[in-house]
């Protein structure tokens, strides 16, 4: 069984989300939905047995939401999800015939329109692709840090378009997909660490990666995430955000995770990624 982890606050299109998972799914799935220091209107929850609602007063933070939303999850795989998404028919089967043990899977991604319920047409690729810019690289928002940034080159090369399973640097953080014992493995998520929110897939692809595993991008696959420019649920609180940043700079200094056996220069050589500089480790 799959248990789709969604967490939410103050969320417009949660229970359309809902439903187009329901539909979608063709084998066993339970959605648990963590409405994180809210409540939608009655009439907006799904009546369904395979949907649990877990209620938390006063919030308490994404990474948090997840945790508690895979403590009670029955299900062999887990998928994190936002709450503004659609899926490709029979997503959940697709999904668990690519993922071995060590492996975090993320749909292509596309881009919802919420309001009709469709995938937005335009001449910009699927998201595919991303990398991790390096931590000086001032184009890259967000500050100083190891940021993920869209790999437009390689979104764009027609001859990856058929490869249709392939090695993964990093992703946004709106969907991914793993095996639940590899979740516990991996120590997911390190709230004391990396605080409530910030750098979530910075997280799951070093600790992954630099421990042996390995992250795909599955194109068989599809999901359309709607992209937040105003009325964000979990906001960007700057202190927060500061304190994943740090700690996950760490990754440039050694080993911050008693589980790791590479190094991120191992990483960088293996993906060779725009913006870093040549011999950027003696820096």
């Amino acid at each position: 069984m799959l248990s789709v982890v969604i967490p939410s606050r103050n969320e417009k299109y949660l229970r359309p989300t809902i439903l187009d998972l329901l539909k979608k799914a063709t084998q066993e799935i339970e959605i648990i939905a963590i409405l994180d220091g809210w409540w939608p209107p009655p009439d907006e929850l799904v009546d369904d047995p395979r949907v649990i609602y877990i209620h938390v007063s006063p919030s308490r933070g994404m990474r948090e939401a997840i945790n508690s939303g895979v403590a009670i999850a029955k299900g062999e795989f887990v998928m994190k999800l936002d709450a503004h998404c659609m899926f490709s028919e029979g997503f959940d089967e697709m999904l668990k015939a690519d993922c071995k043990d060590n492996w975090v899977v993320v749909p292509r991604r596309k881009r919802l329109d919420p309001e009709s319920w469709e995938i937005i047409k335009c001449s910009r690729p699927d998201i595919d692709y991303m990398y991790l810019a390096y931590p000086e690289d001032k184009s890259v928002w967000g500050g100083k840090g190891i940021q993920g940034k869209e790999w437009r080159q390689k979104n764009l090369d027609k001859d990856l378009k058929s490869k249709l399973i392939d090695d993964l640097m990093t992703a946004q953080g709106s969907c991914w997909f793993m095996r639940k014992k590899y979740f516990h493995w991996l120590e997911l998520m390190d709230e004391e660490n990396y605080g409530e929110f910030a750098k979530e897939m910075q997280e799951i692809g070093l600790k992954c990666w630099l421990s042996g595993g390995r992250m795909i991008v599955n194109k068989k696959v599809w999901y359309a995430h709607w992209h937040k420019t105003k009325g964000r649920g979990y906001s960007l609180n700057r202190k927060e955000w500061a304190k994943g940043t740090e700690y996950t700079n760490k990754w440039m200094e050694g080993k911050p995770w008693h589980k790791q056996t590479l190094d991120i220069k191992w990483l960088i050589e293996k993906f060779k990624p725009p913006t870093w500089p040549k011999n950027w480790w003696i820096k």
